[in-house]
């Protein structure tokens, strides 16, 4: 779907006052006749159904293109999952653009927001599910006192202080933002008193206790040195006037802060060494990845090398992508071929069981997202043709993305978000004024070991091209599944429920410290009887621009035993929960468990 302004005359008006785009809902039984094979008489169950009008949701992403090819109009947004009122079920915060130039005027405009459209990013309060189970959200920005009114990109997590209560750092092509959670509903700008704004183009963050001392850290991607006052003309192969990409400008180093403890933070980026390397840098994930007990980052550089930075002590890191590696292997740096690529999303998770976690990658068109499988001490090989995640990926250009489990079957299932960067030169000469829509995919696990793209018949929802980039992934309706918040460029944000993982055996698991802050990074072991071991982290970055639920869900097929999960803490404490029932949350916080010695 092309992204065009709304007809208002020929639209009438949603909730409160949002003026939805009918198109919608046309072009998907459209698509679901065509490419599902389905009839009117007849459905396919869906794996994936998208209930963003039924849920009180009414949001479209503002680039605000004016026809000068910004490379920055082509970029964000993210999204966010977060309990910020601490009542139990997922809330979403969305980013949001705005017109770009100042000399610009609404009138010069490619596109028109929909009637009704507020300004800004906002934040929506699930009031839980409705009778047919479709949460139901309501808009609380005001109340909230969130005023984010710059051009966003992409969002973190975090609690700063430690009070349980989710605060958002919010990147931007701009200065960023801090708002701090004050536990009644209300945020306050925090970013001038945490030491933490930054007028960079930066993208993706994350807040992790890098050091183990009990308290959350941040660590901000920066992309590359690009200003309205320095954006300049870029050309296709054929000559025709293209958005630019980033070897047009200057890389710009990440940023990496160490939390004081009392919500302020020290920036460490020269002191760590993460400095020295700049590096268009687009997504980051975070993990121990060569299971020396230390938090380790990768981070996705746009058609640069890619960085394992490898903690040696604390917030000290050196990069070891190009070494992580061995005889033939190129390690995680470039690809198979040595070449580096375009890279964007990116995410850590055990999917093939063995203990240690692998790395995905998404790419641009021309180019294949690339697996890269961990031998355990943060040796990685590229699994991308074998896994059967290359060759399918070829066509399309991926943003957000994440391992999760579609049918609680206990398999890591894979879901990518596609929208081009490059304006397709067919579609231009057919008059469309933003030419980068593409369908989403869906890789099924198979056993471990390789991947099949799942039959369109049975997501039918995916085959709706947009401009996708953020995907964000959480249970929104606590049902054990995992739903994703896809929001596109230039475009409607969409909810998509997962209908299918319900009906298998689940356990979830909220991991807290004794202070009750959520724990991310934690590594979980779960176990059923003399059944083999499950290996999970908690998380909330990753993907693209967003940020997840940091609850685990772990599906169990058809298993009925009750769980023992163990849990390994940052300051070395090994904890034993035992007899932990199925279908259900449970909070499990440190010092609660048995000691395992």
């Amino acid at each position: 779907m092309s992204c065009s302004p709304v007809p208002t005359a020929l639209t009438p008006l949603g909730v409160d006052g949002f003026t939805p785009d009918p198109r919608i809902s046309l072009r998907i039984t459209c698509l679901c006749l065509a490419l599902a094979g389905c009839d009117a008489g007849s459905s396919t169950p869906q794996v994936l159904v998208d209930i963003t009008d039924d849920t009180g949701i009414h949001f479209w992403h503002d680039n605000g293109m004016t026809g000068e090819l910004y490379f920055c109009e082509t970029v964000g947004p993210g999204s966010a999952f977060l309990d910020f009122d601490g009542d139990g079920d997922l809330d979403i915060f969305l980013l949001q653009g705005r017109l770009l130039g100042d000399t610009k005027q609404e009138s010069d405009r490619i596109f028109t927001p929909p009637a009704g459209q507020p300004t800004g990013a906002r934040l929506y309060r699930n009031e839980g599910v409705n009778d047919l189970g479709i949460p139901q959200f309501i808009d609380v920005t005001t109340s909230s006192r969130i005023d984010a009114s710059g051009y966003g990109m992409g969002c973190a997590v975090g609690d700063i202080e430690g009070d349980g209560d989710p605060d958002l750092y919010l990147t931007q092509f701009g200065e960023d933002q801090l708002w701090v959670n004050q536990g009644d509903g209300t945020f306050i700008d925090g970013t001038e008193q945490a030491g933490l704004g930054d007028g960079r183009w930066t993208t993706s963050a994350i807040f992790i206790d890098i050091d183990a001392d009990g308290d959350e850290d941040l660590y901000v991607c920066s992309y590359i040195d690009f200003t309205l006052k320095n954006h300049k003309p870029c050309f296709s192969e054929s000559s025709a006037v293209e958005y630019c990409g980033p070897s047009s400008y200057t890389p710009l180093p990440d940023r990496i802060y160490r939390n004081r403890g009392d919500g302020t933070f020290e920036e460490m980026t020269s002191a760590s060494g993460i400095g020295a390397q700049p590096g268009a840098g687009l997504g980051v994930v975070c993990s121990d990845l060569d299971a020396d007990g230390r938090l380790d980052f990768y981070v996705a550089n746009d058609g640069m090398a890619n960085r394992l930075w490898r903690q040696v002590a604390p917030f000290v890191f050196e990069d070891t992508a190009l070494l992580a590696g061995c005889a033939l292997l190129a390690g995680c740096a470039y690809n198979r071929d040595g070449r580096p690529e375009a890279s964007m999303g990116a995410d850590l998770a055990d999917y093939d069981g063995d203990g240690d976690e692998d790395i995905f990658v998404t790419h641009l068109t021309g180019e294949t997202n690339t697996l890269y499988t961990n031998n355990g001490k943060g040796i990685f090989d590229d699994e991308s043709s074998r896994s059967g995640l290359g060759v399918p990926s070829r066509r399309w250009t991926g943003f957000g993305t994440a391992w999760f489990d579609l049918e609680n079957d206990g398999d890591l299932d894979l879901f990518v978000t596609n929208g081009a960067v490059k304006r397709m030169e067919e579609r231009v000469a057919a008059g469309d004024p933003y030419p980068l829509d593409q369908p989403d995919q869906l890789f099924i696990n198979r056993d471990g070991k390789h991947f099949e793209e799942i039959a369109a018949a049975r997501a039918t929802v995916l085959q709706e091209e947009s401009v996708g980039r953020g995907a964000a992934f959480g249970d929104i309706d606590n049902d054990g599944d995992i739903d994703i918040l896809v929001s596109n460029n230039c475009g409607n944000v969409r909810l998509l429920q997962n209908r299918v993982g319900a009906s298998n055996s689940w356990i979830g698991l909220d991991i807290r410290n004794d202070g009750n802050r959520v724990e991310t990074g934690v590594r979980c072991e779960i176990r059923q009887g003399d059944q083999s071991v499950i290996y999970r982290r908690s998380r909330r970055g990753g993907s693209y621009l967003c940020s997840n639920d940091p609850r685990i869900s772990v599906g169990l097929g058809t298993r009925t035993e009750n769980c023992e999960v163990t849990i390994f803490w940052f300051d070395g404490l090994i904890e034993v929960f035992e007899d932990l029932s199925l279908r259900r949350y449970h909070t499990l916080r440190h010092g609660e468990g048995i000691p395992r010695r």
